[in-house]
């Protein structure tokens, strides 16, 4: 008998196949990317062949000459292209698709939150064993969030195994009811609502005091993410942070609507999930309409502004719930990487917040004119280029980080009224950002 995952996944790939189909009988296998002034805005990274090229958009400071100088160097965006560059669906298919190699270990871990509800932390251990790398220095902890419904693609397992291959200790993020994670109180998690996530970081800051603590977000996921550095500020304990095709406004994002064939499959996964809380659930939403909902914002409106006990309008929803509320008050480095013919997020003037990378210091945007969402296929090992640039971008922080503690010296401890107060173990100074 095919199991609930199973129907999910044969579905996804008829739709594939009938898009595909679709394309080839209309004589249209390329989707435009529809760059507008942003293809020029920027600073240009250009492949050996002069025609793939990435551009940085971020405000000038010494951190970004640093990581403009890091990308400048990297191979990844220098070669191995994908044979089908033009077919976003295409290749948003593939990595959704594609199983990781090889086969994952992991340890899943349940973390109690303070109203009993419960989050999972899955901690990649293998297939070698062993989570992270020896030496002198702790090993990074890398924390893996996946899309707002909770799906963890092969692609993510796949960026897990190459950081855990590359000295990383990567751990998944699964939100209340999502992936299997029990659901004890009868709500899940906002699509903004960082707190659970505030949580989850503290305990892994209790776990590894000393190691760096760094994230990297998938399509939807990255709006909990950016909303928790904008809630945080100064005070998130991330040393750095990346987000993979984000969705930087939540409510546009629910009201123009995705693709059927983004849309379609990712509705059914939620609602599959949802049917095994149905009875907890009937106490605080109308569970019958919830699993009626044809789209994913009769969904998200039904779940969580018309419930039974403290009902609220989609307006006051998104003022608590955008991603980008507080971007202002961010203070660690975050690199998005983007693409402009991404069928998911939309077209680059209306979806991607431009201001944001000229004005902070903080918000770092690498936009690629071909690469779907979540896709950037590459071919070799790894299959996406996407991962290894946040890779070599993490390593590019902690570079620059020790050689500014080296060339100005560690910040010394300071005596307040007693006792030594020892500085955290990264501290980002405005002078990197100016």
């Amino acid at each position: 008998m095919v199991s609930p995952e199973g129907l999910v996944a044969v579905a996804v790939v008829l739709a594939g196949l009938g898009l595909l189909a679709r394309c080839l009988w209309a004589g249209r296998l390329e989707v435009p990317g529809a760059w507008g002034e942003e293809e020029e805005e920027g600073i240009p990274l250009i492949a050996k062949d002069g025609l793939w090229r990435c551009r940085l958009l971020c405000k000038p400071s010494a951190l970004a000459q640093h990581l403009v100088r890091s990308l400048g160097r990297s191979v990844v965006l220098r070669g191995g292209r994908w044979s089908w560059p033009r077919w976003p669906q295409l290749q948003m298919l593939w990595q959704l698709l594609q199983p990781p190699e090889p086969e994952p270990v992991l340890a899943r871990e349940l973390l109690q939150l303070p109203d009993t509800g419960l989050v999972a932390l899955d901690w990649l251990v293998g297939p070698w064993g062993t989570m992270g790398a020896g030496g002198g220095d702790p090993s990074p902890v890398l924390l893996l969030i996946p899309n707002a419904a909770g799906k963890v693609t092969g692609a993510l397992l796949q960026l897990g195994l190459r950081a855990l291959e590359q000295g990383f200790v990567p751990v998944i993020f699964n939100r209340r009811g999502h992936n299997g994670c029990p659901l004890t109180t009868p709500r899940f998690q906002p699509f903004g609502d960082p707190r659970d996530l505030r949580e989850a970081v503290t305990y892994l800051r209790c776990r590894h005091p000393t190691a760096p603590l760094l994230a990297v977000s998938e399509g939807s996921g990255s709006g909990l993410l950016l909303a928790y550095l904008g809630e945080s500020g100064s005070s998130s304990r991330l040393a750095a942070a990346a987000c993979l095709s984000p969705v930087f406004s939540g409510r546009d994002w629910f009201e123009a609507g995705m693709p059927w064939l983004y849309e379609w499959p990712l509705l059914l996964h939620l609602k599959q999930g949802l049917s095994r809380y149905a009875g907890s659930l009937s106490e605080a939403v109308d569970v019958d309409r919830l699993l009626r909902s044809r789209s994913l914002r009769e969904l998200e409106e039904t779940l969580f502004c018309r419930t039974k006990s403290r009902p609220t309008s989609w307006d006051t929803y998104w003022e608590r719930n955008e991603p980008l509320r507080d971007a202002d008050e961010a203070a660690v480095p975050v690199l998005c990487i983007c693409s402009a013919d991404d069928p998911v997020r939309g077209p680059p003037a209306r979806s991607l917040p431009t201001e944001l990378f000229r004005s902070s210091p903080y918000f770092f945007l690498l936009l690629t004119p071909r690469g779907g969402h979540c896709g950037f296929p590459r071919q070799g090992q790894g299959h996406c280029w996407g991962h290894e640039v946040v890779l070599e971008y993490f390593k590019a922080m902690a570079e620059f980080l020790r050689a500014e503690e080296k060339r100005k010296g560690p910040p010394r401890p300071r005596r307040s009224g007693g006792p030594t107060v020892e500085p955290p173990v990264f501290t980002w100074q405005r002078s990197y950002t100016r």
